[in-house]
């Protein structure tokens, strides 16, 4: 019985500390995923004109309509995983957060 009741007491006093550190964490995760996200987005290419080719006439080779398409997906991958990673983070956060409240 005391045996249990010391274990408990030690697993309390670890989450207790533990808690706040990965809060912490988390937080700093979810601000560098912010960033990243804001200078991919920045990075993307605008591709407006889509539309306006129609009417226009103009013709462009496959070459010419695909040369930034690489880069355009590789900041779009880069975009989406970061917007995961931020979104995981900060529903984390919060769930620790009910630990602390509950606790």
């Amino acid at each position: 019985m005391l045996n249990s009741l010391l274990l408990a007491e030690i697993q309390n006093d670890f989450w207790a500390g533990a808690i706040p550190i990965i809060q912490t964490v988390l937080f700093f995760i979810a601000i560098v995923c912010a960033l990243t996200i804001i200078v991919t987005v920045l990075m993307q290419s605008n591709n407006n004109s889509e539309g306006m080719d129609i009417i226009s006439g103009s013709q462009e080779s496959y070459y010419a309509q695909n040369k930034g398409s690489s880069r355009d997906g590789k900041l779009k991958i880069i975009t989406i995983v970061m917007s995961s990673i931020a979104a995981v983070c900060v529903i984390l956060f919060f769930i620790t957060e009910l630990f602390i409240r509950t606790a």
